[in-house]
């Protein structure tokens, strides 16, 4: 028997195990609206959107993914390409077009986003000339929001105006974090963001946890960083650890998550376990 197709299999009756238990098990959740945020770039936040989003549609939770980066990659990372005439993200918040009207289908079942493009750049200046700029984001479409059962708000690495109208938004929040030497560094900004937005927009928005990436079991360094952020985070933290994965990089290249490009990898695996925790916890709170 061709070890890859075993693999193949066994991954196969792993998802399928998790998501009967999940049908037999669940209380009926609220739509939840979960910001990824850390304004370190090259954490791992868009992969952590795009794959997260989708283990959940893989559980037939009803999920949108929306894309609040103008780089665009969670967009392009499902294989989606806005056109000039196409409306985007940046149409919902400067010129409040309703979300019906943006949102598109993905090839996945039960996953919708909402698009980014390279328009979005110049948002920030122009949201400083709106009233309630913080609110652009809830305001426009939060009701919409409400009619999926998980909203995946992918962010910029920064903490413009862009990630306060997402944090202003969200339910929680999910910290992503490399396993490297310099891992910490700015999270102390990122949580005193996420205060003041508590304090003054979103009494309600709560730490939803740290998930780390980019993982390297053979290094010495990933194993203290990982006791570090544990430490620092105090009991915040998710089970699943994110491990450094060739197919996960490469999946974004070719359009697809990490389900769709390569379902035996290792990368596959700890999105599918992420997505499982998050549910889990979700269902038994």
């Amino acid at each position: 028997m061709d070890g890859s197709w075993l693999k193949t299999f066994i991954l196969y009756c792993h998802s399928i195990v998790y998501i009967v238990q999940l049908f037999y098990n669940r209380k009926k959740t609220m739509s939840r609206i979960i910001a990824i945020a850390n304004q370190k770039g090259g954490v791992g936040k868009t992969t952590t959107a795009v794959n997260l989003a989708t283990g959940l549609a893989i559980a037939e939770k009803k999920t949108l993914l929306v894309d609040l980066d103008p780089q665009a990659n969670a967009t392009s990372g499902l294989g989606i390409r806005i056109e000039n005439n196409q409306k985007s993200i940046y149409e919902l918040l400067i010129d409040s077009i309703s979300p019906e009207d943006i949102f598109l289908p993905t090839e996945v079942p039960f996953l919708d986003i909402i698009p980014s493009s390279i328009t979005l750049v110049g948002a920030e200046i122009e949201l400083v000339n709106i009233e309630n700029r913080e609110l652009a984001l809830r305001d426009s479409a939060r009701e919409f929001f409400r009619k999926y059962d998980y909203v995946i708000l992918d962010n910029p690495p920064s903490l413009g105006l862009l990630t306060i109208n997402s944090l202003t938004t969200a339910d929680s929040v999910i910290v992503p974090i490399q396993c490297e030497y310099y891992a910490l560094e700015g999270l102390s900004q990122l949580l005193n963001t996420v205060r003041l937005v508590q304090q003054h927009l979103n009494p309600d928005l709560k730490i939803e946890g740290a998930v780390m990436t980019m993982y390297d079991s053979r290094l010495n360094l990933a194993r203290q960083v990982e006791d570090n952020i544990r430490t620092y985070f105090e009991g915040k933290v998710f089970n699943t650890i994110i491990n450094r994965n060739v197919r996960l990089c490469e999946a974004p290249s070719y359009g697809k998550p990490i389900f769709l490009y390569d379902i035996t990898s290792r990368g596959a695996e700890n999105y599918l376990a992420l997505a499982q925790e998050l549910l889990v916890h979700d269902s038994t709170a």
